[in-house]
């Protein structure tokens, strides 16, 4: 056999053995193609539409010049568009940039010089902010989504065109490029919460690993129905949720945004059996008046993460969803992001675990100097698994550390028992030094959730010029409850060692959220340093 025949038999190997984001989809049409994948608004997509307008969205593309390993910065709450734009990106070789829409000018200038973006995909909305925060990039690709219902307003945006025109006219056949499983798909940012963002970059091989996870460990069937309410942008409801779904073959429901109101309407008119949100948006629903009002029976699978569930709010979910099964989803988007679960069976019983690590995770706990520490202690939390990331985009040094001993390290602090599953206990940050001893910030939080009247609470610490670090609670009552100061600090003094009662008490509205539902201790910090 001539050297040329060993090289095209190499390629046709690749090709054939190949798993990337854009043949998950194809692969799902071939098997189910009329059955309806995605519901948004007033629109219905079956497998076969939706793959249709994927091939004529990434053909489009091409045409544009748009080409394999371009940096695209897509910016929009839930769409449809979203979910084409996703895939027609991956099929096309582009890597996706989704970026948080709340953001400041600022912060997304930082993000598009730091990825170096040519092109952005976004909701009209956006399309001022993007065009402020372009700087002196060579943008090269506009476009807008979700046109249909405002065509008049394309006009007042000359750069810009609408994808609707991108992929008009184009081919729906199978939009063909050279890939490989372990190159860049997605870039996602980190929230910056300890230092200026960090890019995670995540190849194809990272998210279908995790998929897999995901539907093992999640319970996950085709003929479930899905509500995909948290933000795309972020990496839960992206590769946690959307991700699998399409996978497996659901059909799924977009809402635009986590609307507790809309939320428990959908539920009822499309009988969805599953729901992922995180703490704070269940509270809102257990909080809401229509709650009661609507038939939720047809939830069977309730998922939360991104942040501690208090203990008192998952047996009140239990008793008023007595239909439903809890899992516990808990990890970070630079394991794209899945890394344990705590299944039903285990949610009393294991009551304020994260679980044991997925199917395709190794989890371990260490010291400071990467040793396993014994069952119970605290140490570290680290992962070995194919969902990594590769890398932090143009930071090799913070790869390095992020990697060090060929372990992932997550940040956070932990316990493992002698059955193997592990115990947040907080983030290494999230820690106060109160006095020269270390306190959970989570376990006065669910110290103060036992007390009747609380809705919301966050714990954070202040600078005292006697404790260095004084622990300070921030809550949220609920309506005609009467909850004073003096109040609070006796409970947990009952409960806890002194030294972990707060030292300070604030009383307020609500409490600061990013659009995923994490609470912002960081903002909180800032808010309440300077009131002691």
């Amino acid at each position: 056999m001539e050297m040329n025949q060993f090289i095209d038999l190499d390629k046709q190997l690749e090709r054939a053995r190949r798993n990337t984001l854009g043949d998950v989809l194809t692969r799902t049409r071939d098997r189910m193609p009329n059955k309806l994948a995605l519901t948004y608004k007033d629109k219905q997509k079956t497998y076969a539409e939706l793959d249709d307008l994927v091939n004529q969205t990434a053909h489009g593309f091409q045409e544009r010049g748009m080409e394999k390993g371009d940096m695209i910065t897509v910016m929009s709450k839930n769409s449809l568009d979203f979910v084409i734009t996703k895939f027609a990106l991956a099929r096309l070789g582009a890597v996706m940039i989704p970026i948080n829409y709340m953001l400041s000018v600022e912060d997304v200038q930082y993000i598009l010089d730091h990825a170096e973006v040519s092109g952005f995909i976004a909701s009209e909305e956006y399309v001022p902010l993007l065009d402020a925060a372009t700087g002196r990039l060579n943008i090269k690709h506009r476009y807008i989504m979700d046109t249909l219902t405002i065509p008049d307003k394309i006009d007042s945006h000359e750069e810009w065109q609408t994808l609707e025109s991108v992929r008009a006219g184009h081919s729906t056949s199978f939009f063909e490029a050279a890939l490989e499983d372990d190159e860049l798909a997605q870039v996602l940012y980190t929230s910056g919460t300890e230092s200026r963002p960090k890019g995670v970059m995540l190849t194809h091989k990272s998210i279908l690993s995790e998929y897999v996870s995901c539907i093992i460990d999640g319970g996950m069937e085709d003929r479930d129905v899905f509500i995909h309410a948290l933000p795309f942008y972020h990496s839960a409801q992206l590769h946690v949720f959307l991700g699998p779904s399409i996978y497996l073959g659901t059909s799924g429901i977009i809402l635009e945004a986590a609307n507790p109101e809309g939320i428990l309407e959908t539920i009822e008119k499309e009988q969805a059996t599953q729901l992922f949100c995180p703490p704070t948006v269940w509270i809102a629903l257990l909080r809401h008046p229509d709650f009661e009002k609507r038939d939720l029976s047809s939830l069977e699978k309730c998922y939360y993460g991104a942040a501690i569930m208090p203990r008192e709010i998952l047996k009140e979910l239990s008793e008023r969803l007595p239909n439903a099964r809890f899992w516990n989803f808990y990890g970070q988007t630079e394991v794209a992001p899945l890394a344990t679960a705590l299944k039903p069976e285990d949610q009393l019983r294991k009551l304020g675990s994260a679980g044991k690590p997925t199917i395709n995770v190794q989890t371990k706990i260490v010291d400071d100097e990467g040793n396993e520490v014994t069952r119970g202690d605290i140490g570290e939390i680290v992962h070995r698994t194919s969902h990594a990331m590769k890398g932090y985009l143009y930071d090799p040094e913070k790869t390095a550390e992020a990697f060090k001993d060929g372990w992932f390290h997550s940040g956070d602090l932990g316990t493992m028992d002698d059955e193997g599953y592990v115990t947040i206990v907080d983030r290494k940050k999230d820690m106060i030094n109160t006095g020269g001893v270390n306190v959970s910030s989570r376990e006065v939080e669910e110290t103060i959730y036992e007390m009747d009247g609380i809705a919301e609470v966050a714990v954070i610490s202040i600078p005292d010029a006697y404790w260095i670090e004084a622990i300070a609670a921030i809550i949220v009552v609920k309506d005609n409850a009467k909850i004073t100061e003096e109040k609070v600090i006796d409970f947990c003094k009952s409960q806890l060692s002194s030294f972990k009662a707060p030292k300070y008490v604030y009383f307020t509205e609500d409490l600061p959220k990013n659009p995923s539902g994490k609470i912002l201790k960081r903002s909180l910090r800032e808010q309440y340093e300077s009131q002691n």
